[in-house]
């Protein structure tokens, strides 16, 4: 059996536990040298996951923006920028949005099963919609990826997506950056939203390392004790 890929959750968030505000634009949680952070831990990745509706809210590309990780990656035999993975419970993705209309990479969605005719007819052309189950199992989600070929997943968001990976057990690394303001807002998303977490204070995370960047600090966790990588 294929070992299941390392999963890395990666996540920016206020004192007060929000990972954005309740306004029509997004909200800016970190800084020039931390955001130069994340793309070098997206380089060296085979796959982000983000979840349906943060493509809808945030648009994003998620591609490596170095040129110079760009070409490192393509020396490596690989693409420039990872694989783009999604999770959508309704089917109802955007082909126009970013994540679908740029990098030439290979764009994966999970769906439901009841949403595979719905996907496939809104982006079968542009990426590969899978089957995953009644309700998407992260588990055969992880299991397809590895037979993907894919390694280290990193995800990105959002806060439901971290909830479920975090209550299942299935994350192996979290970096946790947080910014020097609140958000103030409880109708604003979080973090994780409530769930039964494995990580609670009986068995609490490894603290692996604390790193100051400008105005920020990350943190970066082991939910599980697991090895360092």
């Amino acid at each position: 059996m294929t070992e299941r890929p390392y999963v890395l959750l990666s996540v920016a968030a206020s004192v007060d536990g929000y990972i954005d505000d309740n306004t029509g634009e997004r909200l800016l949680l970190s800084n020039d040298e931390d955001f130069d952070r994340v793309d070098e831990v997206r380089a060296g990745v085979d796959a982000i996951l983000v979840g349906a509706n943060t493509i809808r809210r945030d648009n994003p590309r998620l591609l490596v923006r170095s040129d110079e990780r760009r070409k490192r990656r393509l020396d490596a035999g690989q693409t420039e920028s990872p694989v783009k993975v999604t999770i959508s419970a309704s089917g109802d993705v955007d082909p126009a949005s970013k994540f679908f209309s740029t990098g030439d990479v290979d764009k994966i969605v999970y769906v439901p099963t009841a949403a595979v005719d719905k996907a496939t007819a809104a982006v079968g052309g542009v990426s590969n919609v899978v089957d995953a189950g009644q309700e998407v199992n992260l588990g055969v989600l992880l299991d397809d990826l590895a037979r993907r070929g894919v390694k280290r997943l990193m995800i990105e968001g959002g806060g439901t997506i971290h909830t479920q990976f975090l209550a299942a057990d299935l994350a192996d690394e979290i970096h946790l950056v947080v910014a020097p303001f609140f958000v103030g807002d409880s109708k604003a998303p979080r973090f994780v939203s409530d769930a039964a977490f494995p990580q609670n204070p009986a068995n609490r995370m490894q603290l692996a390392d604390v790193r100051q960047i400008g105005d920020v600090v990350l943190l970066r966790y082991l939910p599980r004790g697991s090895t360092d990588a």
